[in-house]
């Protein structure tokens, strides 16, 4: 196999080094040792694990929207608290740099004309990553489902921008396949190659048919941007569900403050999201033998006792903690827990809203609860159209007693419905684009929870839904529009430009090969050349 001009002998013979994990020469190497089947078999295994590994980094960026909820799901079970997305990332940045480094070798090697000898190293490497990625596809099966939900979701924001990267990644795949195929001597293999390739270009080619996105749409069709709702305040400025969060999520235009309601011992409704006090507290430190037990076991006094900044600022739930201010981080360590009394008399002031879940529904007591809450509700004087009401228990009970208040669902509408649903609250991966604009053209307030990330506010935003809970009100509220908004005779002529610049770059790649490989065997060797040159000079000596 003769070696392209414009790859050095000692380059290839480099990249075979790195490749096969053996110095061999170019000459050895004619001398017999060539890419076998089995060769062929491991180069078509590393590029089926690169892109197993490409597929799991893309839905690695997918869940960092979600990814808080697995490190307080970690906490709870194993009391470790670890940004865990710093591992995901990292973890699946070496893999899929280890096998895209091995990918472009082989790739190098083959216009080279070199043999691809894997080396049993690199072979026992690419089954240890490929085993890793189907453990961690099914493990977000297993115990996150709804993921798969959301990358989904995701294609809607990506989906035109992945057609046109993977159709240059194949575009430019197609020199070393044209040059493994000229040089091949099996003709069977040629035309399952031959056929493989034009199938994946072509149904490439036509996949943009298949892609929907609501941002696909005219500028003057974009729905009002959604308002933002505070999940649990501002937790990446302030500690969650405390007045500094509160008052952080006011001055992030918020106009909803989304919290958890918890009743003390002595009947005092206070916020707080989890059963247990561990987490955002210092009780093992105040209570040690109580540590353990449910929020709602400790009175009202207790609970003032206890701190709920520090802990903020020592696990850094976010890495926006790191950012804030002298007085931030001073102003974070004194937070308590507050009472719902006070939260409502900010709230009346600062004109938002409350949203609230009344927690635990289980409870012997919750209708005590629910009294509690309602009297406090009813004290603080607050106009009750700020109060949305999302608990299901002894719902027709509040309605009677305080008919003011906002109901919200946490469910879609049902056939049957009674009456007509005004506002719901669901998960993001729950609705479609066309169930929001099903229930916005309905006049039915749809809120989706909680969203992060930019592009998925832009995919939501582009749907038309009413708000989003966020815990980065302070970036959704910079965001003055979509990521990407395209009319759709733009993206056609993108989608036809593509793909003809892309069969034109194949077409060369095909037709150019056939052409070097020609000159590269007609050319004459240095041996030749001596002997013509010496003749030459003879002859003008005579």
């Amino acid at each position: 196999m003769a070696e392209l001009p414009g790859c050095c002998r000692p380059c290839a013979t480099c990249l075979l080094c790195l490749y096969s994990c053996r110095w061999i020469s170019a000459k050895e190497k004619r001398k017999g040792l060539r890419t076998t089947k089995c060769d062929c078999s491991w180069f078509f295994f590393l590029f089926c694990v690169f892109l197993f590994t490409l597929v799991w980094l893309y839905f690695a960026i997918v869940i960092l929207n979600d990814f808080h909820n697995f490190n307080e799901f970690i906490f709870k079970q194993r009391k470790l608290w670890l940004d865990w997305s710093l591992v995901l990332l990292i973890a699946t940045a070496v893999l899929i740099t280890y096998s895209a480094m091995l990918l472009a070798l082989a790739l190098c090697l083959q216009l080279c004309g070199q043999p691809l000898k894997l080396h049993w190293v690199h072979k026992s490497l690419l089954i240890v990553t490929a085993l890793v990625v189907a453990a961690a596809f099914t493990g977000l099966g297993i115990k996150w489902a709804e993921e798969w939900r959301s990358a989904h979701i995701s294609l809607q924001a990506t989906g035109p921008f992945l057609h046109l990267g993977v159709v240059g990644g194949m575009t430019l795949l197609a020199w070393p396949l044209a040059s493994f195929i000229y040089h091949s001597r099996n003709a069977g293999l040629k035309v399952f190659l031959l056929l493989m390739y034009s199938t994946v270009m072509v149904a490439l080619y036509l996949s943009p048919l298949m892609i929907t996105s609501p941002c696909i749409m005219e500028e003057n069709q974009l729905p009002p941007k959604p308002a933002l709702v505070g999940h649990r305040g501002a937790p990446m400025l302030a500690p969650e569900n405390t007045l500094m969060s509160l008052h952080k999520a006011v001055g992030c235009d918020v106009q909803v403050f989304e919290t958890d309601v918890m009743v003390s011992a002595d009947g005092v409704p206070f916020l707080m999201h989890d059963e247990k006090l561990t987490r955002t507290t210092n009780v093992q430190d105040v209570f040690p033998e109580r540590a353990s037990l449910n929020s709602t076991a400790f009175n009202w006094t207790d609970l003032q006792q206890l701190d709920a900044g520090s802990w903020f600022l020592e696990r850094r739930p976010f890495s926006t903690v790191q950012s804030l201010s002298a007085g931030d981080r001073k102003q974070a360590s004194k937070q308590k827990i507050p009472s719902l009394e006070e939260v409502l008399e900010v709230a009346k002031h600062s004109n938002i809203s409350i949203m609230f879940d009344l927690r635990p529904e289980n409870h012997s007591d919750y209708q005590s609860f629910v009294n509690a809450t309602l009297d406090t509700i009813l004290q603080s004087g607050i106009p009750l159209q700020q109060i949305l009401w999302l608990p299901d228990g002894f719902r027709e009970q509040v309605k009677q007693q305080v008919p003011g208040v906002q109901q919200v669902y946490g469910r879609k509408r049902l056939q049957d419905e009674k009456e007509p649903l005004l506002h719901v609250n669901l998960p993001y991966q729950d609705m479609s684009s066309e169930e929001i604009r099903q229930y916005r053209q309905d006049n039915v307030s749809v809120n989706l929870y909680v969203v992060n990330q930019p592009w998925l506010f832009s995919v939501l935003w582009c749907a038309g839904v009413s708000s989003v809970t966020t815990n980065a009100c302070q970036v959704l509220k910079e965001m003055k529009h979509p990521i990407w908004l395209l009319p759709s005779s733009t993206y056609l002529m993108i989608w036809i430009v593509a793909d003809c610049v892309s069969f034109l770059m194949i077409m060369w790649a095909f037709l150019l090969l056939p052409a070097l490989t020609v000159l590269i065997l007609s050319a004459p060797t240095e041996s030749e050349t001596d002997v013509l040159l010496t003749k030459i000079n003879s002859l003008m000596q005579e």
